[in-house]
């Protein structure tokens, strides 16, 4: 079979069988077609590619400067395509079984301190000028987006792909969304996240297409609708716009916040305000526990530099002469 043809049978196992989601879908995709375009450069293809080939691929990944997070997202992309072949008989062996992914690497996921955090939350709830009126739609759903990343810990996937029926009801205070891998998660909402959904939820017409759009239908789906999305939804691109200009509005560098960066703050908040790791792997949606263990690792790098420059043993004492 051609390499085309297998990749799109093996996304169609990772669909019906694992219950993929097409963001997971489209990534698989894009790994395995470079793979294919590399290998046809080495004269072989995904379908006949030796243990050999798949080496220099993995070894052309860091020679073209990529991410290590990103090598080895390709390289657990071929793993598990190769398994898949093996266990449909489509091949009798599994060439990337060798494969090694480059290590992790040792520094902690950014993050913002909590007045950094209150900071933006304003910048973004704020009119876009002094002359501007307060509390337009636009500020309404930017004020809301930015409780659902920080208040919440969502991930910009989850949070543009929210159906308009997951927002809660009056005197309700979670949410029950669909998260990673297609697990079902309830998330907690304090006040000023329930707060700020209620406000643009008076406003969120406003972002609707008109009636007559090709779009109308789709977007009414959707918690944070779009007029210009094919897809009638915001998209993961513009929240990411939203985010990095309340940062510039609030005074913080832009180019270290992002919609990621604030859900890396909701858990390190939690674990330095005395949150078990349990409660926030729940929360966070992690299926492995070990991912939310790094939070710990965050909140005890600040503590340590809270007591290094606050305690008074913790200083450096000169010798005596």
């Amino acid at each position: 079979m051609m390499a085309e043809a297998l990749i799109e049978r093996f996304l169609e196992h990772l669909s019906a069988e694992r219950g993929a989601r097409i963001n997971t879908l489209d990534a698989y995709a894009r790994d395995l077609e470079d793979a294919e375009r590399a290998l046809q450069a080495l004269r072989t293809s995904l379908p006949n590619a030796a243990p050999a080939a798949l080496q220099a691929y993995a070894a052309g990944l860091a020679a073209r400067g990529l991410a290590a997070s990103t090598a080895r997202r390709r390289l657990s992309a071929l793993r598990q395509f190769y398994r898949f072949l093996l266990s449909e008989g489509l091949r009798a062996d599994n060439p990337a079984s060798q494969l090694e992914s480059p290590r992790r690497p040792s520094s902690l996921p950014k993050s913002l301190s909590a007045a950094q955090a209150t900071e933006l939350m304003e910048a973004a709830a704020a009119p876009s000028s002094a002359a501007a009126p307060a509390n337009t739609p636009v500020s309404l759903r930017n004020a809301a987006l930015l409780e659902l990343l920080y208040g919440a810990g969502l991930r910009v996937s989850e949070l543009v792909a929210l159906p308009l029926k997951a927002a809660p009801q009056p005197n309700v205070r979670h949410m029950i969304i669909i998260g990673k891998g297609g697990r079902e998660r309830l998330i907690a909402l304090g006040l000023p996240a329930i707060a700020a959904l209620e406000a643009y939820l008076g406003v969120r017409a406003h972002f609707l297409p008109p009636p007559a759009s090709v779009i109308f239908q789709a977007a009414q789906r959707w918690l944070f609708p779009s007029a210009q999305a094919a897809d009638g939804k915001l998209t993961r691109r513009r929240v990411g716009q939203i985010v990095a200009q309340a940062a510039q509005r609030a005074g913080l560098d832009a180019s270290k916040i992002s919609p990621h960066v604030l859900r890396h703050a909701f858990a390190t908040h939690l674990v330095e305000g005395g949150a078990d790791l349990r409660t926030v792997q729940l929360l966070l949606g992690h299926a492995d526990i070990a991912t939310t263990q790094i939070y710990t690792h965050v909140a005890n790098a600040r503590l340590r530099g809270v007591i290094e420059a606050a305690h008074p043993l913790a200083q450096p004492t000169p010798r005596k002469k």
